[in-house]
């Protein structure tokens, strides 16, 4: 199993939340959106008594959930996409929620168990540094998730982002270095940048200048692809 913590970067935007928990059948960093919420009415979809295939739950906010985009341009419907095309038998599940911290994640982590995942991609962060969340809290709530994952035989890998320069230097480095320092205590593999080659070229970000369009949610999907594929089976 294979868990993917993918952090956010942040800018001031405003969103709204909401759930995608269904079966996905111009360059450098930048900061991500703020997203508010409302109670999300979706469930997850089960696992099917006839569909055996192991399941991966993209587990995380606005960049997961896709934001901005139709459902099946969302990063998870593209990386169900590219698995089957690579001949890898997954189900993907998009768990994602916009505006959602890494309180919120911790929150729902049981709702990813249910899944019996083998690969879960978690991405949460961003939403935190957005609203100055002490480092200390967000890390935590990140430690838990990934202990919690990982201690029911997930397998965890982290992907990160940044923050944008109007945060104070000695916060961007704590909230930085929360990544790297769980990756090592955790002894998982980490992507610096999860919207590498999506952030400032050109058609790939949407008009609020945070979220990934349906164009940059393809090369969102090849970046957790390349993350997870050593731990896949065929």
């Amino acid at each position: 199993m294979l868990t993917v913590c993918a952090v956010l970067a942040i800018s001031g935007c405003e969103a709204e939340r909401h759930e995608r928990p269904t079966d996905s059948t111009d360059g450098g960093a930048t900061p991500l959106g703020s997203m508010t919420s409302h109670t999300p009415t979706v469930t997850p979809n089960a696992p099917t008594a006839t569909d055996s295939r192991p399941v991966i739950a993209a587990f995380g906010d606005s960049l997961t959930a896709g934001y901005g985009v139709d459902m099946e341009s969302s990063y998870p419907a593209d990386l169900q996409r590219d698995l089957d095309k690579a001949g890898y038998r997954y189900r993907v599940v998009n768990m994602g929620i916009s505006g959602d911290t890494t309180k919120d994640g911790l929150a729902r982590v049981e709702r990813v168990l249910a899944l019996k995942p083998a690969i879960v991609v978690v991405e949460f962060g961003g939403n935190d540094g957005l609203r100055g969340v002490p480092v200390a809290s967000s890390r935590t709530n990140l430690d838990s998730i990934v202990n919690k994952l990982q201690s029911s035989g997930t397998q965890v890998a982290m992907a990160g982002i940044t923050l944008p320069p109007q945060y104070s230097q000695p916060y961007i480095k704590s909230f930085n270095e929360t990544y790297t320092l769980l990756a090592k205590k955790y002894h998982v593999p980490l992507l610096p940048f999860v919207l590498q080659d999506v952030y400032g070229v050109p058609g790939s970000i949407q008009q609020d200048g945070i979220h990934p369009t349906a164009q940059g949610c393809k090369q969102v999907s090849k970046n957790i692809f390349g993350l997870i594929k050593p731990l896949l089976k065929k």
